[in-house]
């Protein structure tokens, strides 16, 4: 009899392990057709002034956007995830030092990363957050990209990013926005320039960096990052619709809540929007409180 038990027992096992490899290998085949898929965009060409004011917007629109996060101050890129089940992820050295730029990338190349999430080849980048940078104005994506080219070369030379077993998983999902390209409606026309003022258009136009944590409604939910908090319902239906404007700069610029709460960095990156200007500010809480 236990003789048996173990056979049937062994079969079930086996049974179990060969389903599990059936469905990792389904996983891993659309992961790949993700991966390995091509677009056929046009890179819209716009000119990339050089001179310090352009530079100093941009620098402004690195911080702000917390491009930092991921390819450091010195923008020599740095790690952010190495997690042999989820991922190693890196953020790209941007700068023309060892590791970094190749010579002869272009303006275009910049934008096609930047606005399309795609690399040189028109294959999807992994977990740049080119859908915020997508609808920025030709003044501001002009900006950001000068700024970018005019910083020292940094030799620092990354690993390639992988990703592991959970995070195909994931990505597949949708439980990971990996593949930005996805995200992108490719075909939009930008603004020529955004016009900087208190305005619930305005507030409009700088809450796309939001929605990557609070998704496109604002609504908050699930956390996009693995095992991360809940994020918090950013509308005038949560805590912010009680709040007025003075207390919502302060929360962005020091993490503390009206409701007495002080705010992990890692969960609500305030240290990057403390470096929001008092209209940007402004106006993003007149956009959010209209919601």
């Amino acid at each position: 009899m236990f003789p048996k038990m173990l056979k049937w027992a062994g079969i079930a096992i086996l049974g179990l392990i060969s389903l599990l490899l059936i469905v990792f290998g389904v996983f891993y085949y659309v992961y790949s057709t993700h991966v390995n898929k091509s677009y056929a965009v046009e890179v819209r060409s716009i000119p990339v002034p050089g001179d310090s004011a352009t530079i100093a917007a941009g620098a402004h629109l690195y911080a702000i956007k917390g491009c930092g996060d991921c390819h450091g101050a010195d923008l020599g890129g740095k790690v952010f995830l190495d997690d042999p089940a989820v991922g190693f992820f890196a953020g790209a050295n941007l700068t023309g030092g060892q590791g970094g730029r190749p010579t002869g990338y272009t303006d275009t190349d910049w934008l096609r990363a930047m606005r399309h999430g795609l690399r040189t080849d028109n294959k999807t980048l992994l977990l740049m957050p080119s859908y915020e940078y997508a609808k920025l104005s030709d003044h501001d994506i002009a900006a950001l990209v000068a700024f970018c080219k005019a910083q020292p070369a940094v030799d620092r030379t990354l690993p390639p990013m992988k990703t592991g077993p959970v995070g195909k998983v994931l990505a597949v999902l949708g439980k990971v926005p990996l593949f930005p390209a996805e995200k992108i409606d490719h075909g939009y026309q930008q603004p020529d320039k955004m016009p900087v003022t208190v305005t619930k258009e305005y507030g409009e136009y700088l809450s796309v960096s939001c929605t990557g944590c609070h998704n496109p409604r604002f609504t908050g939910g699930e956390s996009p990052i693995p095992g991360g908090k809940r994020v918090s319902n950013i509308t005038a239906a949560g805590n912010l619709g009680k709040w007025t404007a003075g207390e919502f700069i302060t929360a962005l610029r020091t993490g503390k809540t009206p409701e007495g709460l002080q705010l992990k960095n890692k969960d609500m990156p305030w240290s990057m929007t403390a470096q929001y200007t008092d209209e940007e500010l402004q106006a993003l809480f007149l956009y959010l409180k209209s919601l």
